[in-house]
């Protein structure tokens, strides 16, 4: 009779956090900017802070917050116009580097990053490595990074919050749950303001009163978020480190009845896919640094033009990245059978990127347009341009890919 042994292995899972971003980087292009509090975000006061330094909290300012507002608060303060490029840059060479020296990554947004070192203690020690790499990309990118190793990923994100600034952390095995019982519930992560505010009307602050709650009277409060919460806040979370990869895309594509040369057109069509397929971003707080364009002549021969851009989610700034690479690519001036649109590279970390716009306006316009689509549907309200797109009877979602 054969025996089957299970050996539960403890997992070792690093968050990993780059300090102020956005306001670090600036800070490498212009070294007088260190030490002073310092708003990266729309110039204007109609703008707003999509970054702000720790000098810059002090005086009660916080990201999203109105420019106008920011400035009251803190009059000397420093204000530069976020350059997204500069910041991808950055992003895309701390992915290399981990990338390079780790078995599994996931990298969650622009700036944070989780890693699976289950294992790796029998070879140098896990924290051992965390700190190794840490301090490899300090080296190379003179950037600030905070980190803490722990059993998961929930545990791991509130501890890097607890390491910051340039900081690092471990909460061993089994300690998971007194590390986080005396910090406020505003730590868990998903516990957003409207959470918040409930549950303080219910009389819980610290994260210690939600782990003596009955598991059942958080779900009857909260539905299932309800109980994903009080998991969090006991420090249990068995997510797994996904895999990260470069290929994950989200494509659009248009077969025609009849075979066309009408550029106008085409480009509206375009226009309206690309529209739709920011919008599938934006909903999943999602951000892309590639486009790609796909011609398919009446030969039936395919070309295709990709660029790499800064992230981004925003309509008019794929919509003019599609219709310059269209320009480039249709060259043959011969009859098309298919236009295709594809956005990879993604990310999460959205709704920070898009802060970068200059005005509250234009920020306030995506979110209603957004709203209404969510609430009518992905045709209640496109660009005139794109409208020949929403004339046809197409889902531009039949081609996603994941």
């Amino acid at each position: 009779m054969f025996l089957g042994l299970i050996v539960y292995m403890e997992r070792n899972i690093v968050h990993i956090d780059l300090d102020t971003f956005f306001v670090s980087v600036e800070r490498l292009v212009n070294p007088k900017l260190v030490g002073k509090p310092v708003l990266v975000g729309g110039t204007s006061d109609r703008g707003v802070v999509a970054s702000c330094s720790y000098e810059a909290r002090t005086f009660g300012i916080h990201s999203a917050m109105p420019m106008k507002m920011a400035r009251q608060l803190c009059p000397d303060a420093i204000i530069v116009k976020g350059d997204t490029g500069e910041y991808s840059k950055y992003s895309n060479i701390i992915t290399d580097i981990i990338g390079a020296e780790v078995p599994l990554y996931e990298k969650s947004s622009i700036d944070e990053f989780y890693i699976d070192l289950t294992g790796m203690d029998r070879f140098f020690g896990s924290y051992k490595i965390a700190t190794e790499l840490r301090k490899k990309i300090t080296r190379e990118t003179n950037l600030p990074i905070s980190f803490a190793l722990s059993s998961n990923k929930t545990v791991s994100k509130v501890g890097t919050g607890e390491a910051k600034p340039n900081g690092q952390k471990e909460i061993p095995f089994g300690t998971e749950k007194d590390f986080l019982a005396p910090l406020s519930i505003r730590k868990i992560p998903m516990v957003g303001d409207k959470t918040y505010q409930l549950l303080r009307g219910m009389g819980v602050a610290k994260i210690h009163t939600l782990q003596e709650m009955p598991i059942e009277l958080m779900q009857q409060v909260l539905g299932d978020n309800g109980t994903v919460i009080w998991r969090k806040a006991n420090g249990i979370d068995n997510t797994p480190v996904v895999p990260y990869s470069e290929r994950k895309s989200i494509s659009a594509e248009r077969t025609f009845d009849k075979d066309t040369i009408d550029v106008k057109a085409l480009k509206g069509i375009m226009t309206g896919m690309t529209e739709k397929l920011t919008y599938q971003l934006r909903s999943e707080q999602k951000l892309t640094a590639c486009v790609t364009v796909k011609i398919r002549y009446s030969d039936f021969n395919t070309y295709t033009m990709q660029a790499r851009i800064p992230y981004t989610s925003l309509d008019h700034v794929l919509i003019e990245k599609v219709s310059e690479l269209f320009d480039k690519l249709y060259q043959k001036r011969m009859l098309i059978r298919l236009i295709g649109v594809r956005l990879s590279h993604l990310v999460h970390g959205g709704h920070q990127y898009n802060l970068f716009e200059e005005t509250l306006e234009q920020m306030q316009l995506y979110q209603a347009m957004d709203k209404i689509r969510k609430r009518y549907g992905k045709n209640a309200v496109n660009r005139a341009a794109g409208m020949d797109f929403r004339s046809h009877d197409f889902n531009p979602f039949n081609g996603i890919k994941r």
